[in-house]
């Protein structure tokens, strides 16, 4: 049982190293925001135009702006996950078209049938917190679906690291001692924040 613990501890630590430091490297530029981003108020990000055409298709009548949306992206071929808003005027849709690395936003102006495509400018700390708040199961995207799916694994994942570890702990006798000093401080600094924060 120990061994097998062990090679299970061995190889899902393996498996997790690419969203761990995900994670932990994108949870450091967002703990340090002035050392990465500068001092408050922070820039928005920059969009440069990518492309511009008048949309060579017919809005159904009444489309509501998710269903301009739909319609925009899948003869843009941009289809994927997208939020939609009003634009400064009520003939003005504009869609930001998530992506890990080229998020754009899209405006569609009703009245000329213009579209300006706008892609984001990429800079590493915006891309690290983009992926560290990646998550849930809210759109209708496969690849998306596979993204939240590979987020609670490695949650699962985690747990499983850390209770094996315990385990290890327990049964090596020589850490014994060491190791319920590492534990023990480690509840404590967490209950001590959990108390005064």
């Amino acid at each position: 049982m120990s061994l097998l613990l062990r090679r299970i501890h061995l190889y899902l630590a393996l498996f997790l190293a690419p969203w761990v430091l995900m994670y932990t490297v994108s949870t450091f530029v967002m703990n340090h925001r002035e050392l990465f981003h500068g001092p408050p108020p922070v820039a928005p990000p920059r969009f440069a135009v990518e492309r511009e055409l008048v949309y060579p298709g017919e809005m159904p009548e009444g489309a509501t702006p998710q269903q301009v949306a739909l319609q925009l992206l899948a003869t843009l071929d941009l289809d994927g996950a997208h939020a939609v808003a009003r634009g400064s005027t009520a003939e003005k849709v504009v869609i930001n078209r998530q992506h890990a690395i080229a998020p754009r936003r899209i405006t569609y102006t009703a009245s000329d049938k213009r579209v300006v495509i706008e892609k984001m400018v990429f800079a590493g700390p915006g891309f690290l917190e983009r992926m560290h708040r990646r998550r849930g199961f809210q759109h209708d995207y496969w690849l998306d679906d596979l993204w939240a799916a590979s987020v609670d694994l490695t949650i699962a994942a985690l747990i499983v690291l850390a209770f094996s570890g315990i385990w290890m702990w327990w049964t090596l006798r020589t850490t014994r001692r060491l190791g319920a000093l590492a534990l023990g401080a480690g509840v404590a600094l967490f209950s001590l924040f959990l108390a005064v924060m």
